[in-house]
This record gives structure tokens, sequence and C-alpha cells, in this order.
């Protein structure tokens, strides 16, 4: 790999060559070198990691992501987090990775073309032209950088202001138009764990601009021959129509008349979909169904009408990809997880209400699903009367009883409050809900404890009880994606991603640790290889054949050296330290009828804990530390 070596406080760039399988095998690579496990994550010295694909440039598609690997400012571990597409137009510049390190004196921007590498101060512009945050930066970068966008086919990754006053900052890649213009649905955000934070808090870094003509690293896999005979074999059929097969439910399932994460899920999962903060876990079925029935009449037909009835405004993220999976309502990207996020999991079931908050949570430039956790957390602690409503900035007491709510009404109470908390949340404005931005909720949670002792005692309920967190070590945490899942909070050593089995589904801890193992390994060699997860389907059987077209064999022990990092770092998977987040389990036993687990007691919930440790920890090769 043609890696971008660039130390920002002494403003010196120097380009290797670097032996790696791919951007999160680098990633680890100079970590382990750096031994960054020594450091905080947010010295200057801790390096951020960004690169692509080893099959950038070729005949496959969906293959053009951006990984970031990084210590994470919420997990204390090492973490990856991807953005589709900016790499099909920032792997002209001829370089596959650009490690960071230092603190600019202020903001900067990376300019990087097949001519070289250049860092220069940036003004931080988040009004722009009608536009804000991230929407505007991009904007404001093109316009002031016009000649190098156009003469390179550049693409910007920048960092919103999220990133320069909290934990859980995102990097985010709009793509501009031959005129311009944003392009629609070609946007994403790498976001889970911190990475515009790591980026912005840790060296004053704003934003890469990258682009030129360079071609395909890797001639093997531009030949379309060879990359359909490996399909035939490992598939059964030629590599397109595979891939069409496989993509079914990210561009449209005739079956379901939807498509796309938000279409699909609350068809596919229906009452099993998490709501207010996880509290439907508790629920009965009818009740839950009752929610699911209203959600979908208020928040899932709204879209499916206008996308797939009426306009079908389906894009992809900036490469040629007939997947489409960006489905665009009056112009804003639905996805899954922030719409749920800011929405049935905060009691907002009004979808016009739910584009609103996302729009605000993607303007900022904030991690959408822990920001979710963020709001439906103060909210469930402002109803539970652990926080007055002026402490976390908002004016109103939220509806936040499943069993008293009126969605019509209640969501458009929520969604208003939402948007307070969320100001609140990145510009200040609330004594607890500033302490959450700056610590994060397990940290926050504990040192809320100390602080309202009083109320905790006198209501009977822990901050961290309202919560649902993985813990790792003294002080880093990780909030699951939206499903009801054992696997979603049990101690892995990479959570927050879908680096485990995720399915609603329970089983002995053995067991279920062996499942979640084997998708953790398979999870992390798909984002290795830059390859966009809604491809595993095809991409993950000839995977092993595909390294082999550029000329090395894969390496399967990148989950193994993130658990060791872990451990050197201190951030390996702790007790859980949330009823809630323990409940998740327990619920779900009893939702499947398990018969030989019933956690009548703290000490059941340990002990399916232990057991699933061990059992991963043997599958990984760990011995006891």
């Amino acid at each position: 790999m043609r890696v971008a070596f660039v130390d920002l406080e002494r403003g010196i760039t120097e380009l290797r060559e670097m032996e790696a399988q791919g951007p999160v095998s680098l990633g680890l690579k100079i970590h382990e070198e750096m031994e960054s496990w020594r450091l905080d994550p947010l010295s200057p010295q801790s390096p951020l990691v960004m690169g692509m694909g080893r099959f950038v440039g070729g005949r496959l598609i969906g293959v053009h992501r951006i990984i970031a690997v990084f210590r994470s400012p919420m997990t204390r571990g090492l973490h990856a987090s991807a953005l589709g597409g900016a790499a099909y137009k920032m792997m002209g510049a001829g370089i596959d990775a650009y490690v960071i390190t230092g603190r600019a004196p202020g903001p900067v921007v990376i300019l990087a073309s097949q001519e070289g590498v250049k860092v220069e101060p940036v003004k931080l512009v988040y009004e722009y032209h009608g536009l804000r945050g991230v929407y505007a930066f991009t904007k404001y970068l093109h316009d002031a950088y016009e000649d190098f966008f156009v003469k390179n086919n550049a693409r910007a990754i920048v960092v919103g202001p999220a990133a320069w006053r909290t934990y859980n900052g995102a990097l985010a890649s709009i793509d501009i138009t031959p005129k311009g213009e944003l392009a629609k649905g070609a946007e994403d955000f790498a976001a889970r764990g911190g990475p515009g934070t790591a980026a912005a808090q840790g060296h004053n870094l704003a934003a890469i601009i990258a682009g030129g003509k360079a071609k395909a690293r890797f001639q093997a896999v531009a030949d379309i021959h060879k990359i359909d005979e490996i399909a035939k074999v490992k598939l059964k059929k030629g590599y397109l129509e595979a891939l069409q097969e496989k993509t079914v439910k990210y561009r449209f399932d005739p079956s379901l008349g939807t498509g796309g994460t938000f279409g699909v899920n609350y068809v596919h999962y229906r009452d099993l979909v998490p709501l207010f903060g996880y509290k439907s876990i508790y629920m009965d079925r009818e009740e839950r169904i009752r929610h699911v029935d209203a959600l979908l009449r208020l928040f899932w037909k709204p879209f499916n009408e206008l996308v797939f009835e009426k306009a079908r405004s389906w894009y992809n993220c900036g490469e040629p990809c007939p997947v489409t999976c960006k489905k665009v309502w009056q112009g804003k990207k639905v996805d899954y997880e922030p719409f749920h996020a800011m929405g049935p999991f905060i009691g907002v079931y009004t979808f016009e209400d739910s584009v609103k908050l996302v729009d605000e949570i993607d303007a900022y430039g904030l991690d959408a699903i822990e920001t979710g956790h963020v709001v439906a957390w103060l909210f469930d602690a402002v109803y539970q009367g652990l926080l007055k409503p002026s402490e976390v900035g908002i004016s109103d007491v939220p509806a936040f009883n499943p069993a008293i709510f009126q969605p019509e009404v209640d969501s458009k109470k929520n969604a208003k409050l939402a948007d307070e908390l969320l100001k609140a949340y990145v510009e200040g404005g609330g004594e607890a809900v500033e302490l959450v931005s700056k610590l994060g909720i397990r940290r926050a949670a504990k040192a809320l404890e100390e602080k309202y002792a009083d109320r905790v005692a006198k209501i009977g309920v822990r901050f961290r009880d309202l919560a649902v967190f993985v813990a790792y070590g003294e002080e880093g945490y990780m909030t699951p994606n939206f499903y009801w899942a054992p696997g979603m909070v049990a101690p892995m050593y990479v959570q927050g991603k879908y680096w485990t089995n995720y399915n609603p589904t329970f089983m002995p801890p053995e067991e279920f640790a062996k499942t979640a193992y084997d998708r953790a390994v398979m999870e992390s060699l798909v984002e290795d290889a830059g390859i966009c997860r809604f491809h595993r389907g095809w991409a993950e059987p000839i995977l092993e054949d595909l390294f082999k077209l550029t000329g090395i064999a894969m390496d399967k022990s990148i989950y193994k050296k993130f658990a060791e990092y872990s451990i050197k770092a201190g951030a390996d998977p702790r007790p859980w330290e949330s009823r809630r987040a323990m409940d998740v389990v327990s619920t779900m036993a009893r939702e499947l009828g398990a018969k030989d687990w019933k956690f009548d007691s703290y000490d059941d919930y340990m002990e399916w804990w232990r057991r699933y440790k061990e059992a991963l920890d043997k599958l990984i090769g760990i011995t006891a530390y």
C-alpha cells in the first residue's frame, strides 16, 4: 500500500510503501508500532489511519469505502469505522491510506493528488449559502478549492461542529456533482466510536480532499473474466447475477414491496425493534404490536409511499453501484439506524419530525446511533425524575411512558424537546447534558449518581440502569445498534458494529460466542477489503480468492489483533453495569422460551457473561490475563 504519513505538528509528509492486506490491517500495524495503547485516545501522537481496500479501481462493485482506524474516545480501545463511496474519487490521488499524527496549531485541510500532499490552514465555515454544518463546510471547501476539485475530480471528508465539542463526532463525506452542487443521496458518515472527534480534537484536522487520475493498483481485479470465473466456481453463477441476487434487500425486495434498511427492517423485525430506549423489551407482545402498527402507519408508510410507490428516488453513495441503496425522501437520505435513533427509539413516531431531527444530527456531524441513546437516556432520566428538564436543556418533561403514549400528539412534543436537547448537547445549555457531551454516558452516569445521590435514593433507580451499553475497561463503553439482540451487548472486543451475532435469538453462552465470533471474523475481513457490507452476500464466499488476485493470502487474524490491543489498552470487555443492558439478554431468552436460563438473580447474568467471555477468548486463542 502507498501510505502518506502526515505529521500535522511538524508540517512534514512522507510517502512510504507498506505491506498490508487492507486499511484495517494497516491501522492495526501502525497502532502496534506506535504503541498507541499507552496514550490517551485524543493524544496528538495517537494515529488516525484512513484508507481504502485493495480492490479499488477495478471491475468489482461496492468496494470503494474509506475505513478509519483509531483509538476511540468512547471505548478507549481500537475501533474501525467506514463510509461508503468516497474512495471512488479519492483513489485518484494514488495514495491508499493516510496516517495522521501531531496536532496542527489550528484547523487544517489536507490536499492530496498525484502532485503530492499539502497541508493548509482552513477556516471552519458551518453556515454557508443556506446550508449548515458538514453540508455547509463541504460546499465552502468546494468553492474555496474549486480548481483543485475540478482538476482532480476530488472528494472531501470533513468533520462537523460536534467533532470539536463532543466525544462522538463523525467523519462525513458528501459527493459533489460536476455542477458544483451537493449530490443527492451520495453522502455517508463514518461515525461509530468518534473518529471525527479523534480527527478534530486529537489533530486539528478539519478535512481531507483527495483525487486525481491514478488507475487500479492491481490489474487482476480489473479483469471481469477472472472475477466471473471465481464466481461461477464458488457462487454457481456469474458475478453480476450473484451481486443482483444477494443485494435484493438493499435495492428492492418485491416480496415485501420495499427496500433499503429502513424499508425492510420495520416490516421484517416488526415488534422486535427496540422502542423508547429499549423499554419495549419489557412489554408483552400485544402491546408491542400496538406500537408497531402505529409506527408503520405514521413512520414507515409515508416513506414507502413516496420512495417506492411514487418517486422511486434511489441513489448510490458515489460509486457506480446498481444496488442504489440510498433511498431519498424529499432530498433526505433515509437509513434505518439514524431514523430509528431520532424516531421510535426516542418516542417520535411521526416521520416528518424525524426527518428534521436526522438532518440536525447529520449537519452537526454526530454519530446518530450514539446520539439516539443519549437522547433516550436523558429523556428517561427526566421522565423518572432523576433530572430536571432545565438540567438537560429542554423545556418540558418528555412523553416517555409507552403504556400511555399517544403517537400523534406525544411524537410532536418529543421531537420539539429532542431538537432542544441536540442543540444543548453540541452548543451547551444544561449542566447535565454538557457533562454527557464531555464524558459520554458511562462516566457521566457515575458522576450524576454521585451528584444526585439523594434523587437516586428517593426514586430507587440508578442513572446507569436506564441506558444500554457494553463496558470496556474502567471508563470505556459502546452503545448497541438498534436490535433487540443479546449479541449486541455481549462481551465482544469490538461492539457498536455488526462484528457479532446481531439476530434476535438466544443460545447457551458457548454456542452464542461461537456464532458471534465467526461473524466478527468475517465482518472484519470484509471491512479490511474496503467492501460495503451490503455486498457481503456475494463477497464473503469468494473473498479469499479475490485477495489471491492481488497476490496475497488472506490473513484471518484481524479480530484476534483487535482483542490483543484491547487488553493492552485496558479496554477489554467488563461485566455489565446497566440493568437494562442485562435485560436485553434475559428478555430475549424469555421471548423465545429458553427453559435453561431464567435469569432470576444477578449471579445468573454473570454466569452467562463469564461463560460467553471464556468461550470467546478460547476461540480467539487468548489465554488468561
